[in-house]
């Protein structure tokens, strides 16, 4: 489906599965690529190696040859997920058929794309890497989004909703969601940092509510407390930065991709 068309995906034709690593990655680049580079969309088998191995915005890193991109474009199809191409050129090229497949809308398939390229993450850090894709503003206009993936039992909650919230999609084989639940459970039991010394650094608070907040400084770790109208301030700046960093990598990667 092209980009610019609005999709009206049909709950009840939707035909997701969990499926590999190497199928995960091929799926999430060409709804990365069909996003961020529609001039190189469809894309053809080499497009697709270089976009499975980039070494930004991928999580974990892989080294996919031609022969096993080719064999994940195979069993894509079969699935009925992506669809062959022939132009006027010789060698076929391949586009998703994500938001039939998924059931999806356009914002929904920009965060299951990172999901797909980056495994589990925050909500705070979905939120900026999706902006790459689709402009969603802020955290409240991400939740109703990941709520209705989540009732699509598409995405799923590792940790309590809240600051630091850990979401990953469900397309993993059963093994594999296991270990990524597991290692979800793990960190949030991990031993919190214990309060500094009399020497850390507070910032100053000029509101009614405060907010602990972590520093780290050299050898140092403390709390500090600013407040709420000071942490949105924070957070938001962060966001920006973190959306802009994202922003560099993609033209980072669009070069490599044009120099290869």
């Amino acid at each position: 489906m092209d980009e610019t068309e609005s999709s009206s995906p049909d709950q009840n034709q939707t035909r997701w599965r969990p499926v590999r690593s190497h199928l995960r990655r091929v799926l999430g680049v060409l709804i990365e690529k069909a996003k961020t580079t529609p001039d190189a969309y469809p894309m053809t088998i080499n497009g697709l190696v270089t976009g499975a191995n980039q070494k930004t915005n991928r999580a974990p890193l892989m080294n996919m040859t031609p022969e096993e991109v080719q064999q994940a474009v195979d069993e894509l199809r079969e699935m009925g997920a992506v669809v062959e191409l022939h132009g006027s050129g010789r060698v076929p090229k391949y586009r998703h058929q994500m938001y039939e497949w998924m059931g999806v809308e356009k914002a929904e398939l920009a965060v299951m794309a990172e999901l797909l390229l980056r495994g589990e993450q925050t909500v705070g850090e979905l939120r900026s890497r999706v902006a790459r894709m689709e402009p969603i503003a802020g955290l409240p206009e991400l939740k109703p989004i990941l709520q209705s993936l989540i009732d699509k039992n598409l995405v799923r909650s590792l940790t309590p909703e809240g600051r630091g919230q850990v979401v990953c999609h469900n397309l993993y084989k059963p093994r594999e969601l296991e270990q990524v639940e597991a290692h979800a459970t793990a960190a949030q039991s991990a031993p919190q940092p214990m309060a500094g010394s009399a020497d850390d650094v507070e910032l100053p608070s000029s509101a009614d509510e405060s907010i602990p907040v972590l520093l780290s400084g050299g050898m140092t770790t403390g709390w500090a407390h600013v407040s709420q109208d000071r942490f949105d301030q924070l957070q938001a700046e962060v966001t920006r930065l973190q959306a802009e960093v994202a922003s560099l990598r993609d033209a980072m990667a669009k070069l490599e991709a044009l120099l290869q």
